[in-house]
């Protein structure tokens, strides 16, 4: 048997605000700060260490990796992607969510939020442009989870899952829809399943593996 820890950053300033974030380089709120911490003692409670620490490119999730290694007294260097990045909320990004859904209306926000292959609206040319130059990735206008599921999966086959079939105790910390996409494949979840899966702010997620590197089971560290 194998393990792997996931761990959805702490709450960021736009989750404070309740807009959409995706791909913007949101820091965390005071609130998500502290949350870091204590994911940091329930897996020093747990007793629960990790080898290897992969990370977005994504500052909220690069500052929760980072307090957590201070609270548990480590000092990895994090591997980082944008390929664990959030998933890209397109036209939808910076948008309030209560705002949004009294203007389109309860149904289709939820479509836009929860489908696992529905894109959002396409962010605006330049604005798309701009994020992908700040961020250094490859331009995009918009994600489903269908589309973060096959930026993902690649990087899980090549550069994580190898590490965790040699014992390595693999860290990765990122964000609630990249992390969904891991673990729909991971767990063989369906699409319709998959949108029922809520992934809290820094919950420290302990997944077991089969030889195979199949989920087996998964349960949240909580208080």
């Amino acid at each position: 048997m194998h393990q792997l820890i996931l761990i959805r950053h702490g709450q960021s300033i736009w989750n404070k605000e309740n807009r959409f974030t995706g791909w913007m380089n949101i820091d965390l709120s005071e609130k998500g700060k502290q949350e870091a911490k204590e994911a940091a003692q329930l897996l020093l409670d747990g007793h629960f260490h990790f080898d290897t620490l992969f990370t977005s490119e994504l500052i909220r999730a690069q500052n929760t990796a980072r307090i957590i290694q201070e609270q548990m007294g480590t000092s990895l260097t994090p591997i980082s992607s944008w390929k664990l990045n959030e998933r890209h909320y397109g036209g939808l990004t910076g948008l309030n969510k209560e705002e949004t859904t009294q203007k389109h209306g309860a149904e289709q926000v939820k479509t836009w939020r929860r489908s696992y292959d529905t894109l959002p609206p396409k962010m605006d040319e330049t604005q798309a442009q701009n994020l992908s130059r700040e961020l250094d990735v490859p331009l995009c206008y918009g994600e489903s989870l269908k589309t973060t599921v096959e930026r993902v999966i690649p990087y899980w086959k090549e550069e994580i899952a190898p590490l965790v079939r040699q014992d390595q105790k693999v860290l990765i910390v990122a964000h609630g829809n990249s992390l969904r996409a891991l673990m729909k494949y991971i767990f063989e979840i369906s699409n319709d399943d998959i949108i029922q899966l809520e992934i809290p702010t820094a919950t420290p997620v302990i997944c077991e593996l089969d030889d195979s590197l199949k989920g087996t089971d998964y349960r949240f560290l909580q208080k």
